[in-house]
């Protein structure tokens, strides 16, 4: 009895090892080409396609990064205000040398600028307003002796109306007597 008992074990074994075995064979598949039934032509024109559109991505990236590049250039050539002495329009030495690399700058890149004349709060509007002018003015003109066009260069005074630094010191109106730069897109 115990031999049939693992006779017929062994047999439901191999029964359901065949019926398992002949279940999982794998079927025989084609899985088309993406190209297949494709001319030459057509596929040279995909090809084409494909090329054209790999170079608007790189051209869309190239043109992201000149546009950053175009950006901090304009904010480096923003960064450096000119400085006056108090009640004066004339441009120091330290003055001069911003100049000189803007002007560096400008021959360089296309593009307008506006200059801003800045004041401290002491004098009143109207006389802070025509002092803004003057020193505007004055690095305009350095500007257009150095080679830049004056069409480039525009000037605007701001008086004492906008102050980089609100304080009523010495300190804070050293700042506010400036030219500021700015690059006009």
């Amino acid at each position: 009895m115990k031999g049939r008992v693992w006779t017929g074990i062994m047999l439901c074994l191999v029964a359901s090892m065949m019926v398992f075995s002949f279940g999982c064979t794998k079927k025989s598949t084609t899985i088309p080409s993406v190209n297949q039934g494709l001319s030459q032509e057509d596929l040279d024109r995909q090809r084409a396609e494909q090329a054209a559109r790999d170079a608007a991505l790189a051209e869309q990236n190239l043109s992201s990064q000149q546009a950053e590049m175009m950006r901090a250039a304009r904010e480096g050539f923003s960064a450096n205000d000119i400085l006056f002495d108090f009640d004066s329009a004339i441009l120091n030495q330290d003055a001069i040398a911003v100049l000189q690399t803007k002007a560096e700058w400008l021959r360089q890149n296309e593009g307008d600028i506006i200059i801003e004349g800045h004041c401290d709060e002491r004098g009143t509007n109207e006389y802070n307003l025509a002092l803004g002018d003057r020193r505007a003015m004055s690095a305009k003109t350095f500007l257009v002796d150095l080679g830049i066009s004056a069409a480039r260069v525009r000037t605007v005074s701001y008086g004492e109306e906008r102050p980089i630094d609100p304080d009523s010191s010495e300190a804070a109106w050293i700042k506010n007597r400036r030219a500021h730069f700015v690059v006009i897109e």
